[in-house]
């Protein structure tokens, strides 16, 4: 089954997301949940919608595929700020909380380096949850 990548992006109120190959198709909602659903019904519209009118698509849409989501830094913070404060990521990740709230709100975007330390700081989280028993 192959991957197709959807590009999702905070505006400041709700969520974004578009599929880099598949042009045009677009769409927005209030939560991260949310936005998965419908960027996936719009995909179908799209995919279903462009075979109606004989207009050629991606040869991945075909068949069977997968969603990959990439978030932009500023969703990735602003999705999961409910399960974690600044202060813990700033612990999980070694980036200042101040910085964090910057990158949160738009104000700033991170390098490419930062970028890295976020999702490597939440990916080592992560392995040591998958080793807990309870």
């Amino acid at each position: 089954m192959e991957k197709v990548m959807v590009d999702i992006f905070y505006t400041g109120n709700n969520y974004c997301a578009h599929t880099p190959i598949l042009l045009g198709c677009v769409s927005t909602a209030a939560t991260l949940t949310e936005m998965k659903k419908n960027i996936k019904e719009a995909i179908e519209f799209h995919v279903e919608s462009s075979l109606d009118d004989n207009i050629t698509i991606p040869e991945v849409f075909k068949g069977e595929y997968l969603l990959e989501f990439k978030l932009s830094t500023e969703a990735l913070l602003n999705a999961y700020s409910d399960i974690f404060t600044k202060a813990a990521l700033s612990r999980i990740t070694g980036i200042n909380e101040r910085q964090l709230w910057h990158y949160a709100s738009g104000m700033r975007k991170p390098r490419p380096a930062q970028r890295k330390r976020i999702e490597d700081g939440l990916h080592r989280l992560g392995a040591e949850l998958l080793t807990i028993e309870v």
